[in-house]
């Protein structure tokens, strides 16, 4: 399999990056091909222009500003994407990266019925999301409802890909989390992505 290796944290000696290095040597020691795509080291613009929006129902759309990336995923099977949650959300720039990557004619493709979106990242038969939160378990599920997982899980998989397995793996409580519960999501980590 190729998998595309998205990575949304600014410091390269975060423990984000740990869990992506951990997850891109887990998938190559299984055999998987992995396109690292670091989007802050990529210096990855995340706003979605002016020219981008006004042309959102255009068809075909517009995707020659990021066609690099455009390339890359739809030349991948399955998509992992590392990164915080902060404020109980994507960091600016992943969000960038599904407002403009996973883009009309990529992703989905809007129904000239009205109103519904159709399916079209059929080359992706995976998506798992590997991510820390600064609060605690119950707070992000019972209080707030695990909004990360439920927009990843109902919006992003269910509207772009009817067909994939999905999975998150999180590490709650990350800014009080001992170096043993680091080294053991690590862990985690690793089995599951070698288990692919």
């Amino acid at each position: 399999m190729r998998i595309l290796l998205v990575l949304a944290h600014p410091l390269q000696e975060s423990f984000a990056a740990s869990v992506a290095r951990t997850a891109g040597e887990a998938l190559e020691a299984s055999g998987h091909v992995v396109d690292l795509l670091d989007l802050y080291a990529e210096d990855f613009d995340p706003r979605l222009t002016e020219a981008e929006r006004r042309a959102y129902f255009d068809v075909p759309y517009d995707t020659s500003a990021v066609a690099d990336i455009v390339a890359r995923l739809r030349s991948a099977d399955g998509l992992v994407l590392v990164f915080p949650q902060w404020w109980f959300n994507f960091p600016a720039i992943l969000k960038g990266f599904f407002d403009r990557i996973l883009a009309p004619g990529v992703a989905f493709i809007h129904d000239a019925a009205g109103g519904r979106i159709v399916p079209e990242l059929t080359n992706i038969s995976l998506l798992f999301a590997l991510t820390t939160t600064g609060s605690p378990w119950w707070l992000v599920q019972l209080y707030m409802g695990n909004p990360v997982r439920r927009l990843l899980k109902r919006g992003i998989a269910n509207f772009c890909s009817k067909k994939l397995v999905f999975r998150m793996l999180s590490l709650h409580d990350m800014d009080r989390a001992t170096e043993a519960r680091r080294q053991a999501h690590l862990e985690r980590v690793r089995k599951a992505l070698a288990a692919i």
